[in-house]
């Protein structure tokens, strides 16, 4: 849904928030968005990050060093206490993804909007 709103809405921004940030820039979010962002870039709208300052570790160098949980495996393979998928899969599954800070246009936090270079 998000490509089609992108392209046949043409919104004047997207913004999301944040978990974590690195002093870089890097943004780690909920799943889905760094997709996000991709789409916002191809269709030429601007990707915000609002979240509050608490939220930049500038311990961190880039978004490498953001720790990512990983969730249950149970949340893919099994469906009301049952499995459905075949006990030897492979799971994967991420509860957040990074963007790199190349995609995002600016942070809005409570101390103002902060734009490129993040660094």
């Amino acid at each position: 849904m998000a490509a089609s709103v992108l392209r046949d809405r043409k919104p004047d921004a997207v913004i999301v928030g944040a978990d974590r940030i690195a002093a870089n820039g890097d943004t780690a979010n909920k799943i889905g968005t760094y997709g996000l962002a991709i789409l916002a870039r191809h269709h030429n709208v601007p990707f915000y990050v609002a979240a509050p300052s608490s939220t930049f570790d500038l311990s961190l160098s880039d978004g490498t060093r953001i720790p990512i949980e990983e969730r249950a495996h149970a949340e893919i393979s099994q469906f009301n206490g049952r499995q459905c998928a075949p006990g030897n899969a492979s799971i994967f599954n991420p509860a957040f993804d990074v963007t790199p800070a190349e995609l995002i246009a600016a942070f809005i936090t409570e101390k103002g909007v902060l734009q490129p270079p993040f660094a």
